[in-house]
């Protein structure tokens, strides 16, 4: 996933001057009159607890002194309304306050955490379209999918409260009379979350229950440019908290860039840290981390393949090829980026696939007949760009698409490209954008190798009737991504497996499945209830 560690003030500053919105509104921009918060038609912002100026940090109380952002919405480059985020000092004071809050939650049962899990999972239900509204005007993706995404966390409460049952490690046979082999699971303390804009809501759930749920207590940096999201969703956290008389602390936020992200990385305190982003970032977030021997949990790149093979139902390749491409501009960390088709039904496809992309419906990510809305910034609609000349420069040519659109905000057309070797430097670039390469392949062999030829992990998917091909896919010479899929698209997890990939991926895993065993350590304890001593392997100390 390609993510925004941080982005600056002056970024948002320069942006919307180049906006069409420019002459209008450039000279009110400070002004609260400017802010979509104050216009009639976003005055349900409101009832999240939003205001024109926001603080930044929560720790039990709210505060916030650092630098003060705007967030725009990707639609129109429009303000919606001001953090103040976090300094390095108000960073110290939260790290101090969750650690203390630890020393509460981790004596309170694993079944009642989970009990205010379950109420946190049920607030979020009670505002699962107001705040899935938010998600839709601050990111930019359509408005069904930032409902389905509060949809995700509060899926993921409701796991998370039967895990709170089932958490445990076995009994082993021990060789030894009269004593007993556990295994002894206990917290790690405490989970730094660094997430990403694309998934603002979701990425923090999925982190967020299931480390609640083990006996840690969270500090939370959301992206620098969906900071009104973190408000919201730490609000309604809070608000749950306050209710069953806990400390705020157990769920800490700091808005902030590179300087809290930092903090983070490098903070013994900090148990775990789970970081979402791109490739990039991650691997310098890995490298502090691992300076100081601390525990990270990855969630980085994915450059994926959907393979279809000359058996395939094209009845669900089209769709699933157009909905994983697609969805979310393109945006997902999931998103397939290649496209490759057997020789025998290329053709065919392309010409299916670029009919179904001609009638995408484009327009507001927040009116519920849209299918596709803009990109997250300006920054990616430079890349876009640049990522369609250098596929023509390397022998691609656009089929559908290509172009900037001629309308407010940052859309540009969804874009399919063929005739690109499969090995081409673009093809091998992840860039977070909705282009899709195109590639034509002749065996089997062939195919799976190039799924595997990236150097991102992260979700594969092969369209075939044929079972035998099928465990050659899932078995050790198939793809070896973290997600493996057969006749459905590379997007669209389920929250009850294992989310997460391989390579440059960055192998973490997260949500369902045994993944929470990363919000955990592990002991292996044996206990002697005999009066006598005696030794493993049969050893004489005498």
């Amino acid at each position: 996933m390609q993510r925004c560690f941080t982005l600056t003030v002056a970024r948002h500053s320069r942006l919307f001057l180049r906006s069409p919105f420019a002459s209008t509104h450039c000279q009110q921009s400070a002004a609260m009159s400017s802010l979509l918060i104050n216009q009639p038609k976003y005055a349900w912002l409101k009832e999240l607890g939003l205001s024109e100026d926001n603080p930044g940090v929560y720790n039990g109380s709210w505060g916030g002194s650092g630098e003060v952002i705007t967030s725009y919405c990707p639609a129109n480059n429009e303000p919606i309304a001001r953090v103040t985020q976090a300094t390095l000092a108000e960073y110290e004071e939260t790290v101090q306050k969750t650690r203390e809050a630890w020393k509460m939650w981790a004596d309170i049962p694993a079944p009642k955490r989970g009990e205010v899990v379950r109420q946190i999972g049920d607030a979020l239900r009670k505002k699962i379209n107001i705040l899935g509204s938010l998600v839709s005007l601050e990111m930019g993706k359509i408005y069904v999918e930032g409902v389905g995404e509060v949809q995700e966390y509060v899926d993921v409460c409701d796991y998370a409260v039967g895990l709170s049952r089932m958490i445990g490690g076995p009994v082993l046979p021990s060789e030894r009379p009269g004593h007993a082999l556990i295994e002894q699971w206990n917290p790690v303390g405490l989970v730094g979350i660094i997430t990403a804009f694309n998934f603002p809501v979701a990425v923090y759930g999925w982190n967020n229950a299931i480390a609640l749920t083990c006996g840690n207590v969270c500090l939370w940096k959301g992206a620098p440019t969906t900071p009104l999201t973190s408000v919201a969703v730490t609000k309604i956290v809070a608000e749950v908290l306050e209710q069953n008389k806990l400390p705020g602390a157990i769920c800490s936020m700091t808005c902030g860039g590179a300087d809290i992200g930092t903090a983070m990385a490098k903070d013994e305190r900090v148990d775990l840290l789970s970081f979402t982003g791109s490739t990039h970032v991650g691997k310098m977030v890995a490298m502090m981390v691992q300076e100081r021997f601390g525990r990270k949990l990855l969630e980085l790149g994915g450059n994926n393949a959907i393979i279809v093979f000359e058996d395939a139902d094209l009845n669900l390749v089209v769709p699933s090829a157009v909905f994983a491409s697609v969805g979310t501009a393109g945006q997902r960390c999931t998103t397939t980026r290649r496209l490759m088709l057997h020789e025998s039904v290329h053709d065919t496809v392309v010409e299916r696939i670029t009919k179904a992309y001609k009638q995408v419906r484009i327009g507001d990510p927040w009116d519920p007949s849209t299918l596709y809305g803009p990109l997250h910034t300006k920054q990616a609609v430079a890349q876009y760009l640049a990522a369609v000349e250098q596929a023509k420069q390397q022998g691609g040519t656009v089929v559908c698409g290509g172009k900037v659109m001629d309308r407010p905000g940052n859309y540009v057309e969804p874009t399919i490209i063929t005739g690109l070797a499969h090995d081409a430097p673009i093809v091998h670039t992840e860039t977070f954008v909705p282009i899709l390469y195109v590639l034509k392949f002749k065996t089997e062999e062939e195919a799976f190798a190039w799924n595997n030829e990236v150097k991102q992990g992260l979700s594969s998917s092969i369209f075939t009737k044929d079972m035998g091909r099928v465990f050659r896919w899932l078995g050790p010479k198939g793809s070896d991504c973290g997600i493996v899929n057969v006749n459905i698209p590379t997007s669209g997890a389920e929250i009850g497996g294992a989310f997460g990939g391989e390579k440059h991926t960055g192998g973490g895993r997260e949500s369902g499945s045994d993944s929470w065993k990363q919000y955990m350590r592990r002991s292996t304890c044996t206990i002697n209830y005999s009066k006598d001593l005696p030794l493993a392997q049969g050893i004489k100390f005498e």
